[in-house]
């Protein structure tokens, strides 16, 4: 049996196979709108253009192609393509490879703000958080990586004015500006959170551990200063699945499902490990969001924190002055459902303001077509009207501080007319 990478290079060096692109789907009836709180996206590949000062242009990330006119990023010395999987959506499900790609065989929402529009309108979301794509790792790992550190900052810093100028500033009652920062310096870091704020910045993908990208873990108080900054700015820190540039997985004969499938352990851990660094003691109001981790193991982490503060005598993280770790969980985080059908018939452990849920357009994993059948499916029936309104999309616009759907969204769907003022 092959193990992920083996997977991947195998199929990096096979044949490439003409796109196919299914039927375009129709609309959907609207159950409830939607604030998906993690979307991705593709850049173009002329982000940085005219956004770097021209002294560092020999180090800006560049485009080269390759035989079939694909795209690949020249960052450092690495040549890095643009995937498939970077925009699986809308393609037969045998085509979802990690294989080189061009723009045009993916669909125009994956890459264009407004067609995105589009594409978010067929399934009823109202507003979308997006990360960026594969190659620059979900926290922005890349840029504070590169050899020459005030190129990698200049091109984080135009990176993020792109996101903010151009993809959010498409539609901004519709997109969640979230950010990447400076993991090099947390001083820097925490001036760049509070530029941003001003600018309009909600969120920031921050890494589940830094450790394994070569900076502090987060037991160390060097993050401080970025987490003060977040907490006086309302920042919301996304962990998002991966960004520590490592997943959970099983032996080094597993296939890459089995990562996938583990997904959810990795979120577990980086909350338990965030509660345990005290991360959330010494910073009260900050707000972490579990991205792409799903909820369904939400209630057995709270039955073992629980257990671990029963032993407290014995313990070497916490002491009988301490609060019981389980409050902080569910002061401190919110936990992001693509499918948890079993968290939301247990819903009361958690908490009905702490759970969002995600289409993860345009990834393999995406409810994309068909989130408004999927969230039904959970929820009808197993939750009340205001509950599913909390869920569908009043935590994450009470959260990223974003408008909530208007009136004629909510009019014409089944759940959300009744936040309809007569």
């Amino acid at each position: 049996m092959r193990n992920q990478a083996e997977e991947t290079q195998l199929r990096l060096m096979q044949p490439r196979e003409p796109a196919e692109f299914l039927p375009e789907p129709p609309a959907e009836s609207l159950f409830c709108p939607l604030i998906s709180v993690d979307d991705h996206l593709l850049e173009p590949l002329n982000v940085f253009e005219g956004r770097v000062p021209a002294r560092y242009k020999e180090d800006t990330p560049t485009v080269t192609y390759d035989e079939d006119d694909c795209p690949w990023w020249i960052i450092d010395d690495d040549r890095v393509p643009v995937l498939v999987v970077n925009g699986a959506v809308g393609r037969p499900m045998r085509q979802w490879k990690p294989a080189p790609a061009r723009y045009d065989e993916m669909r125009p929402g994956v890459w264009d703000p407004k067609k995105r529009l589009n594409d978010m309108d067929l399934c009823g979301i109202w507003a979308s958080l997006c990360f960026g794509s594969l190659p620059w790792g979900f926290a922005g790992s890349r840029f504070s990586s590169m050899k020459n550190n005030e190129a990698g900052l200049a091109a984080m810093r135009a990176y993020n004015d792109w996101m903010l100028e151009d993809w959010c500033g498409a539609a901004p009652e519709r997109y969640i500006p979230c950010q990447y920062t400076w993991l090099g310096d947390p001083h820097i870091a925490a001036a760049e959170i509070r530029k941003n704020a001003a600018r309009g910045f909600k969120a920031v993908s921050f890494a589940e551990d830094p450790e394994p990208l070569g900076f502090p873990n987060i037991y160390d108080p060097y993050w401080d200063p970025f987490f003060d900054a977040c907490q006086e700015t309302e920042t919301v820190v996304n962990l998002h699945v991966g960004s520590s540039g490592t997943l959970t997985t099983g032996c080094s004969a597993s296939p890459a499902d089995v990562y996938i499938a583990l997904f959810p352990v990795s979120a577990m851990r980086a909350c338990i490990d965030w509660i345990y660094a005290r991360v959330p003691l010494r910073f009260p109001r900050l707000r972490i969001a579990l991205s792409e981790g799903g909820a369904s193991w939400v209630p057995m982490a709270i039955e073992r924190l629980d257990r671990s503060y029963r032993q407290v005598e014995q313990s070497m993280a916490w002491s009988s002055s301490d609060p019981n770790p389980v409050g902080i969980l569910k002061r401190n985080f919110w936990f992001c459902s693509i499918e948890d059908p079993s968290v939301f018939a247990h819903i009361d452990l958690v908490g009905s303001e702490r759970i969002m849920v995600e289409t993860d357009y345009p990834h393999q994993d995406s409810t994309w077509p068909n989130a408004q059948a999927i969230l039904r499916r959970q929820v009808e029936g197993v939750l009340p009207q205001d509950q599913i309104r909390k869920v569908a999309y009043g935590n994450a616009a009470r959260l990223y501080r974003h408008p909530e759907p208007p009136t004629e969204w909510l009019a014409r769907s089944e759940i959300g007319k009744n936040d309809v003022k007569v």
